[in-house]
């Protein structure tokens, strides 16, 4: 290894991070599938090891150009029977080819391909992104950009070079160019940041339409199968975040969404009936209830929802909404009491509710009929049996319902793990031989057997729970919260709601890894707030609300003064001993600390060179201490003196012959490269203490 090492090193592992950071923009936005992904990342991690030592193999060129033709004949195997679109297969294969190059460059021009590479990455990753985590790769990106140019001009300035006269350790990157790199970063992050948020953001329009067009969960659409809810609970994407509007707001809540009546033993759907479409003025509340049920006494909550794109364009609602806000201007009423959208919006929507939370919150709907909500397909005769036994042969059908829900609460075990195989009949094989299963499994099986006692119900599908955010002061509803229900029709009550799903043995105790959440989220909700919606209107706002701080606004020095004449001097006056000895203290470490540091610094480095582990950088620093023992028995060298001039200016014969020993073995260390030549240099410098 050269004595240009240390640079070459940091060149390499930058650009490295270069690429990387720009695969990762890619990744995080959801858009690349698994195997590119993890065989990239391993691609990476590989370079890795190859920059560092820790692993070394050579790819020919011929391997290489093997390698490439084979996966160009393989290209339209993935786009016919594997990707099966294009652009998988155009992007598998440009990955792979990236992955190659990476792996086997050693030239200029490699390294120059690479880094454009990585600029296309991160070009893709600006279009179809517009998350938060893209903001954070952009940093990185920008940090091993600044280190890529850094150490580019000094890797071409010591290839240039016929001698070297200083480099650091070849076991570590230096750390004057990592301190500059990272103090270059932080400061063009600063300054853009300032232009970032003070300007409005007009491109914000067009990154959203440029961006993906939200994701699709089902069971809040018009149908779901069995085991659809399941598959979603695993993830823990955000999909809504709640703003209550006074102190009763609670996040155990119900969200309700949607409502299926019809079962055909897999899948539950509704039929094509007409909806009603909703009464929204431009820019004003929409009344959802009549007069009546508006003058009901009951608990009355104002909230605010925003709802991340979700394809089926249904709105979630905790309580009976009765006053709706929304910016879209076709909202149409569902057959089963719920609300969708016009069309799904690719932005998410927000909107505020007034919801009463009272006593059967939800009345008879217009298109209610009791055949359609008694109707069953061929089920397992068993289930009607089963249905009695666990209702108890009660004549009350409330008495009964109620039985039923608690025996399926008691008697069956809540899992999110899926049949290992499909059934035949899955809910009959629920009910008979598995025994457990999730939520949809369990107000699947309720509402068939109250169907059975000929007790009308629906499948209702929506979200259960969720968790307060500290951090932004929202309550945060996420995909694993997802939850179906039942809601049966009983004579004189109305629709009532029943769960027959037993708790998560999992629990909701809160983890570290939770916590962390809570950070992530509340900085993408500010991401999604005030940079990609940042606008004049924005703009307005934080104008406001930094006017009415009084850290920043007009009245800060008034009040601040104010405050200071009610301030009881006497009170301070106590305090003033300890005030001036943590200054003193403070003063102290300020002007020991770098000579610490040094002394430190010289007393390691001096047992590493009586070690034998002598490096380039020693010498400069045994010299400096060497300089400082002369000076302390004034003899002072010039700036402007060499060491062999001032060697000359040495009367003494005995310290005159130990410094010329010393400056001479100092030479061949630093300029010559000697390690060996350090061997004695601490003799000689504790022979000059001790003359």
């Amino acid at each position: 290894m050269t004595p240009a090492s240390s640079v070459e090193k940091s060149f390499q592992l930058s650009l490295l991070g270069l690429v990387a950071s720009g695969f990762l923009a890619v990744a995080g936005s959801g858009h690349l599938d698994a195997p590119t992904t993890a065989l990239t990342a391993a691609g990476l991690l590989l370079r890795a090891l190859l920059v560092t030592g820790l692993v070394r193999f050579h790819l020919s060129e011929r391997v290489l150009t093997a390698l490439t033709l084979a996966y160009i004949g393989f290209y339209p195997l993935d786009y016919q029977w594997v990707s099966r679109e294009f652009l998988p297969a155009t992007v598998h294969l440009v990955f792979f080819l990236a992955v190659m190059r990476i792996l086997t460059a050693s030239t200029n021009r490699d390294y120059l391909f690479a880094a454009a590479i990585s600029l296309l990455e991160l070009l893709a990753a600006a279009v179809i992104s517009v998350q938060f985590n893209f903001f954070v790769w952009f940093g990185f990106y920008l940090l091993f950009a600044v280190a890529v140019l850094a150490s580019a001009e000094i890797r071409g300035s010591v290839a240039c070079a016929d001698q070297v006269a200083r480099s650091s350790s070849q076991r570590r990157v230096g750390p004057r160019l990592t301190g500059l790199t990272l103090s270059i970063t932080a400061g063009v992050l600063f300054l853009t940041a300032g232009l970032f948020f003070l300007l409005p953001r007009s491109a914000g329009a067009a990154l959203r339409h440029l961006a993906a067009k939200g994701y699709f969960l089902p069971g809040f659409s018009n149908e779901v199968t069995l085991g659809q809810i399941g598959e979603i609970k695993t993830r823990s994407t955000p999909v809504m975040h709640v703003r209550f509007y006074n102190k009763d707001g609670r996040f155990d809540t119900r969200w309700r969404g949607s409502t299926l009546s019809e079962f055909d033993g897999r899948r539950w759907f509704n039929p094509l009936l007409r909806s009603d479409p909703v009464d929204v003025p431009r820019g004003g509340p929409a009344i959802l209830v009549d007069n009546e049920q508006r003058r009901r006494e009951g608990l009355r909550v104002p909230y605010r929802v925003d709802l991340q794109p979700v394809s089926s364009g249904t709105l979630f609602f905790a309580g009976l909404p009765e006053v709706l806000t929304v910016s879209s201007p076709i909202v149409y009423r569902l057959p089963g009491g719920g609300y969708r959208l016009g069309s799904a919006d690719p932005d998410g929507v927000r909107y505020d509710v007034h919801a009463f939370f009272g006593p059967d919150p939800f009345p008879v709907d217009s298109l209610w009929t009791r055949e359609r909500h008694l109707r069953l397909p061929e089920v397992d005769p068993r289930i009607a049996v089963l249905a009695k036994e666990l209702s108890g042969g009660a004549s009350d059908l409330y008495v009964a319902a109620r039985a039923v829900e608690k025996r399926l609460r008691t008697d069956y075990a809540y899992t999110l793990e899926l049949p290992k195989k499909e059934a035949p009949d899955p809910l009959a094989h629920f009910l008979f031989e598995r025994r457990r299963g999730h939520c949809e499994y369990f107000a699947s099986a309720m509402a068939v057997m109250l169907r059975t006692l000929g007790i009308p119900s629906r499948l209702v599908t929506g979200f259960l729970g969720g968790a307060y955010n500290p951090v932004s002061g929202l309550y945060v509803i996420r995909a694993s919260d997802a939850h179906s229900w039942v809601e049966a029709w009983l004579p004189g009550r109305g629709w009532v709601e029943f769960d027959p799903t037993p708790p998560d043995p999992r629990g909701q105790n809160p983890s570290l890894w939770s916590q962390a959440l809570f950070y992530v989220d509340a900085a993408e909700t500010f991401w999604q707030d005030w940079v990609i919606s940042y606008d004049l209107g924005r703009q307005m706002l934080l104008a406001e609300n930094m006017e009415r701080s009084s850290r920043f606004g007009l009245n800060w020095l008034t009040s601040g003064r104010s405050r200071a004449s009610a301030w009881d001097w006497r009170r301070l006056q106590q305090y003033l001993p300890w005030i001036a000895t943590a200054l003193a203290l403070l003063a102290l470490a300020v002007w020991l600390g770098p000579r610490a540091g040094r002394w430190i610094a010289l007393r390691w480095r001096v047992r590493r060179v009586r070690q034998g582990e002598a490096s380039v950088d020693d010498a400069t620093l045994l010299y400096r201490r060497f300089l400082e023992i002369l000076a302390a028995r004034g003899y002072v060298k010039l700036p402007s003196c060499t060491p062999d001039e001032f060697l000359e200016e040495l009367p003494a014969a005995a310290l005159q012959g130990l410094a010329a020993e010393f400056t001479q073995r100092y030479q061949e260390l630093r300029f010559g490269g000697k390690p060996e030549a350090a061997q004695g240099l601490p003799r000689l410098l504790e022979e000059l203490e001790a003359l």
